[in-house]
């Protein structure tokens, strides 16, 4: 079976619109849907959508760039560039590192500190130790250099998984799987994410035989709880940002918690 077939429940295409300039557009992505086709066959994606939605400044010479790139489970903002010369600035502004992303992740377990900071290494393991899993990354010291700032929103307690916690995450550099690698790094994995969380058999067993009530248990959402909620970076001499309150069934967990 395959990831996108075995899904809880079907994604919704919907995506919600959170600023617009005549160059830029803020839009709020859902959890599961893919950001960009991979491969042929793919179910819809949110590429898709925004060219039905940009149908008529791609008729005038326009494009559908996407500046940054979610994770499919990962919900939150994605900004796009609608022609080419806002395409490149925002491509030359973040690879500068001038584009501030935060992000709320909901991990496991009380951290101990209020806020922190993690500046370890990432790779794909696989270039360094046999992998069963090939988009998988983690903590090595011949990884690029990666840092991310913590800080504590709230401590909860589930009535059924015990305490976990509403994380602002702040990645100052760009890595796949940046803010998962190193909140698991820090003892503190993200709710139900399947490569980082209790065991990468979770991420194994998925793919084979989709969402099950044992997963369930193990991961307890069937998604990672993680949320880009801000967006920020200077555009023509004008400071933009963009927020997204947390995704409604990450929302929905943490009622359970008692929030």
């Amino acid at each position: 079976m395959s990831e996108q077939a075995s899904i809880p429940f079907p994604p919704s295409a919907a995506f919600r619109i959170l600023g617009e300039t005549p160059d830029l557009l803020a839009v709020e992505k859902p959890p599961f849907l893919l950001v960009h086709p991979s491969k042929p066959g793919d179910p819809v994606t949110l590429w898709d959508r925004l060219k039905e939605l940009l149908a008529y400044e791609i008729a005038g010479g326009g494009q559908v760039s996407l500046i940054n790139r979610l994770d499919r489970e990962t919900s939150g903002i994605v900004l796009v560039a609608k022609n080419a010369a806002a395409a490149r600035s925002c491509a030359m502004t973040m690879a500068r590192g001038e584009v501030k992303k935060e992000y709320q992740a909901i991990v496991t377990g009380w951290p101990a500190l209020e806020q922190w900071e993690i500046k370890e290494p990432i790779l794909r393991l696989g270039e360094v130790q046999d992998s069963r899993i090939w988009l998988k990354r983690g903590v090595h010291p011949d990884g690029a250099p990666s840092h991310t700032a913590f800080r504590v929103l709230k401590r909860l307690s589930h009535p059924k998984r015990g305490p976990v916690a509403l994380i602002h995450c702040i990645p100052y550099t760009g890595k796949t799987h940046q803010i998962r690698i190193h909140l698991s790094h820090s003892g503190h994995p993200v709710v139900g994410d399947k490569i980082y969380g209790p065991s990468e058999e979770c991420y194994l067993k998925f793919i084979e035989t989709g969402w099950t009530s044992q997963l369930e248990e193990q991961l307890w959402l069937p998604r990672h709880a993680l949320h880009s909620c801000s967006l920020e970076l200077n555009y023509l001499g004008q400071r933009l940002r963009w927020e997204s309150p947390l995704a409604a069934d990450l929302r929905a967990f943490l009622m359970q918690s008692g929030e």
